[in-house]
C-alpha cells in the first residue's frame, strides 16, 4: 500500500517514488482524500497488486488520516482474502509530522484494522492478514522496533476490550465475564482478588448488591492489582493509580424497563469492565513502574420479584444511605460501592473511572467523544490530550455544584437519578464526585463512543474497545 497526495510527493526513498509511474496517467485517481486504486500484477514488481491510498492535501495529513488510511487499506485486502500486506509509510518531514507519531498512527490503523469478531458465525468468509509490514528508510532500527512492540501490546488489549464488549449477554453473566477475564489476566504480572456474594455483603456493599439483586448470577466485584517487578525511574508524584470500569453486563434496566428499541445493544454496558481489565494488561506487558490497580463491579441489571424497587433505600460502602428512584440508572451505584472502597483499601494518589454511564452524554457529544468530568483541570486537561493524540475523542464537562440540589432526597441522604432528565450526565458525575472526597478524580462517560453500529476504517461494528489507548496515553503523559 502506497499512500498519495494530491499536491506533493510524499515519499523520498527513489524506490517508492519511482512506483508512481503506475498511477500518475490514471484520470479517477488523484490522491484526494480516501482515493483508491490498485494495479493488478505490475511488471517488475515482486507483488501480487499495488494499492493506491489518496490522502488528500499534505497541509491537513494528521494521525487520524493515516490510521484511516492503512486500516481502509488491511480492510481491503481481508475482503479480497490476501493473506499478507506491505505498506509504505511517507516522508515524515514531507507532512510535518514527527517519525514516532507517523509510525505509531500507521501502525495503529493497520493493527485494529486487522480484526474480525466472527466467532459466532459458522461461514467465516475472511481472514484477518497474517502479516503486515511497514517498509521505511527513515528509522533507526531498535527505536523502530520498541515503537512497534508497544504498540502491539496497547492494540492487541484494545482488541481484547472489543471482543469482551461484542460477546453476547448470554455468555457473560458476572460470573462467566468474571471468569473470562481472570483467564486473560493470569499468565501477567497481575494480583487477582475477587469478591463474592459473600464478600460484598460482608463488606456491607450495598448499592453493588441492590443493583444484582434481580438477576439468577449474583454480582462479583474483581480486582487486579499490578506490581512492577522490576526497578526503574520512579514517577516523583504519582505511585497508585486506581482505575474503576463499570460492568453491567446486561441492563434491562430494571423495574424501569428499557424500551426494546436498541435493547440488544445493552449487552455493551460492561465497556468499562472490559477497558479496564485491557488497560491492565497493557500496563502489566509494557512493565510500568508504579503500582496500577483495576476495581471492576460486575453485575446484571434484570426484572424478577428480588429486584430493587423505585423508593428503596439502601446503604453504600460508604456509609450514605441513597433512595433509588430510577432503576436504570445503576452504573454510578455500583461504581461508588468499588470507588468508595478502592479509596479506603488503596489510597490511590490518581482515580479514573471509565462508564457507558448516561444516554445524556450521547445526547450532549453524540457517539464519538466521551465526556470528561473532573474537579482538576489539569488532569482533565491531560485526559483531553491523550484524546486527541489516539483519537479517543473527549470533551471535558462542567461540574457546577448548584445541580447537587437535584439529587436531594426527603427520605436518605441523595437520590440516585435526579428530579428531571435535564444535564443528565453532569448529575450522574456529580453523584460519583460525593464518593470521591479529596482523591485526585476524573470521570470519563463512554456512553457514546464504546460501540459502534457500524464499520468505521480501522474497527468494526460493535465493542469498539474506546478507553483502553486513551487511558495508557493518559498515564504515560502524567507519569
Amino acid at each position: 500500500m502506497i499512500p498519495v497526495c494530491e499536491d506533493v510527493d510524499i515519499h523520498s526513498d527513489p524506490a517508492v517514488a519511482g512506483l508512481m509511474h503506475f498511477v500518475e496517467n490514471i484520470s479517477d485517481f488523484k490522491g484526494s482524500k480516501e482515493d483508491e486504486f490498485i494495479f493488478h500484477r505490475p511488471l517488475g514488481i515482486q507483488a501480487d497488486r499495488i494499492m493506491f491510498i489518496g490522502l488528500g492535501k499534505s497541509e491537513k495529513i494528521d494521525a487520524e488520516c493515516l490510521r484511516r488510511a492503512t486500516g481502509k487499506a488491511v480492510k481491503e485486502c481481508i475482503r479480497k482474502n490476501i493473506e499478507d500486506m506491505v505498506f509504505c509509510s511517507p516522508d515524515a518531514g514531507k507532512i510535518s509530522m514527527n517519525l514516532p507519531s507517523m509510525l505509531t498512527s500507521l501502525l495503529e490503523g493497520a493493527y485494529l484494522a486487522n480484526h474480525l469478531f466472527d466467532h459466532y458465525k459458522q461461514d467465516k468468509k475472511n481472514r484477518p492478514l497474517k502479516e503486515i509490514a511497514v517498509y521505511t528508510n527513515n528509522a533507526d532500527g531498535q527505536a523502530f522496533s520498541d515503537l512497534v512492540g508497544r504498540i502491539e501490546t496497547v492494540c492487541s488489549s484494545t482488541v481484547m476490550a472489543r471482543e469482551w464488549v461484542s460477546m453476547p449477554p448470554n455468555e457473560k453473566r458476572p460470573d462467566r465475564f468474571v471468569r473470562s477475564i481472570h483467564k486473560a489476566v493470569e499468565k501477567e504480572n497481575i494480583n487477582i482478588t475477587l469478591l463474592d456474594e459473600q464478600t460484598l455483603r460482608k463488606n456491607r456493599m450495598g448499592a453493588i448488591l441492590a443493583v444484582g439483586a434481580g438477576s439468577r448470577s449474583r454480582p462479583r466485584m474483581l480486582i487486579l492489582d499490578h506490581h512492577a517487578r522490576k526497578k526503574g525511574k520512579k514517577s516523583e508524584n504519582i505511585k497508585t493509580v486506581v482505575l474503576v470500569g463499570k460492568g453491567v453486563t446486561f441492563d434491562s434496566g430494571g423495574i424501569n424497563l428499557k424500551s426494546s428499541s436498541g435493547l440488544e445493544d445493552m449487552k455493551m454496558d460492561m465497556a468499562g469492565a472490559a477497558a479496564v481489565a485491557a488497560i491492565l494488561i497493557a500496563i502489566a506487558r509494557l512493565k510500568v513502574v508504579y503500582r496500577v490497580i483495576g476495581v471492576i463491579p460486575v453485575v446484571e441489571n434484570m426484572v424478577s420479584g428480588d429486584a430493587s424497587r423505585p423508593g428503596d433505600i439502601i446503604r453504600t460502602y460508604s456509609g450514605k444511605t441513597v433512595e433509588i428512584t430510577n432503576t436504570d440508572a445503576e452504573g454510578r451505584l455500583i461504581l461508588v460501592d468499588a470507588m468508595a472502597y478502592a479509596i479506603k483499601n488503596y489510597k490511590p494518589d490518581l482515580m479514573i473511572d471509565l462508564a457507558t454511564l448516561t444516554g445524556a452524554c450521547v445526547v450532549a457529544l453524540g457517539e464519538k467523544i466521551a465526556g470528561v468530568f473532573s474537579p482538576d483541570p489539569a488532569l482533565s486537561e491531560a485526559i483531553v490530550a491523550a484524546g486527541e493524540s489516539t483519537h479517543e475523542r473527549c470533551w471535558a464537562l462542567p461540574m457546577p455544584d448548584d445541580y447537587k440540589e437535584m439529587m436531594k432526597s426527603d427520605f436518605a441522604d441523595m437520590k440516585n437519578a435526579a428530579a428531571n432528565r435535564w444535564g443528565g450526565a453532569i448529575t450522574a458525575a456529580l453523584f460519583l464526585a460525593d464518593f470521591v472526597g479529596t482523591t485526585r478524580w476524573a470521570h470519563i462517560d463512554i456512553a457514546g463512543p464504546a460501540y459502534a453500529r457500524k464499520e468505521g476504517p480501522y474497527c468494526p461494528a460493535g465493542g469498539t474497545g474506546f478507553g483502553v489507548r486513551l487511558v495508557v496515553e493518559t498515564l504515560r503523559r502524567l507519569t
